[in-house]
């Protein structure tokens, strides 16, 4: 992302809508200190929760910018959840979601994320947050069967499955299981996808989960990135309506949900609801998170 790219997201994101000159200092400072410090720095985010960032991590970088990265699908997770919900974390990266989830609700969860040195800055996060006993990181693939299949390693946060004749310089062979497999005697009720395109076989290898009542919305991500595989986004949508699910988009500061005839265009991640009155009663009366000052 070039500079010009990164100032337009933090000047033209909701939160920072009123406090420009303040956001693009914390990028600034950002920028100094992350390059002085030798390590990871740890940094507040929301209702004393806190996050290790390093230079170049595009998620938490955002975070610390304009404080919900992913404004919408952030917020709708806030709003949502209860603290005797479940969240599930698919393609955790270094697990901005699953604080959100674990640290600031106080749900329980549990977070997959197939590349080793990216699951170690997970539970690291997990552990900074102290919710060891709430968030269950698991070092794990998810797909249609059980087996190994080869991701590529050093990509930050578009790390990826390979595809059948990509060649990538750094790659591990990482476990997979399904997740109907490792859901046994697990009832989520929010689950987060996101794979980088390989949404077609995590949800082949969910039908179960799909089909429990206690799973309310989805927040998944489809970008076309299936296309690297072959896959045919479009077919998620009918799995997903077929197991009685519609499609929204979410605007936090007036709860909104707005129904939409498809994927979202607007965005990558697109929301994912089955029990729409349940979830509206949820959301408006979900309580106010100070987001940099900014009631959320």
């Amino acid at each position: 992302m070039s500079l010009f790219q990164v100032l337009k997201f933090i000047t033209d994101h909701p939160v920072n809508r009123d406090q420009k000159i303040k956001a693009v200092m914390r990028f600034v400072k950002w920028q100094i200190s992350s390059r002085l410090a030798p390590g990871a720095i740890a940094c507040d985010w929301i209702n004393g929760a806190k996050f290790l960032a390093r230079t170049g991590e595009t998620g938490l970088t955002g975070n610390i910018y304009a404080g919900l990265h992913e404004f919408p699908d952030m917020g709708f997770l806030l709003h949502c959840l209860r603290p005797e919900d479940t969240f599930v974390d698919i393609g955790a990266n270094v697990g901005s979601y699953s604080i959100l989830a674990g640290s600031v609700v106080g749900a329980k969860g549990h977070a997959f994320e197939p590349v080793p040195s990216t699951y170690q800055k997970l539970v690291d996060n997990i552990q900074l947050n102290a919710m060891g006993n709430r968030v269950q990181a698991l070092n794990l693939g998810l797909a249609d069967a059980e087996g190994q299949i080869r991701f590529t390693s050093d990509l930050d946060t578009v790390n990826h499955a390979l595809a059948k004749g990509e060649i990538s310089t750094n790659t591990i062979a990482v476990k997979v299981t399904t997740l109907d497999q490792a859901m046994v005697g697990i009832q989520p009720n929010l689950i987060k996808i996101d794979v980088e395109g390989y949404e077609t076989p995590v949800l082949a290898g969910a039908a179960q989960t799909l089909r429990d009542s206690s799973l309310r919305a989805v927040i998944m991500e489809l970008n076309g990135s299936g296309n690297r595989y072959g896959y045919d986004e479009s077919k998620l949508l009918t799995l997903m309506m077929e197991a009685g699910f519609k499609t929204f988009t979410y605007e936090p500061f007036s709860r909104a949900l707005k129904s939409l005839s498809g994927r979202n265009q607007l965005e990558g991640n697109t929301l994912f609801i089955r029990d729409e009155v349940w979830v509206r009663e949820r959301l408006a009366h979900a309580q106010k998170f100070k987001v940099y000052g900014v009631d959320v």
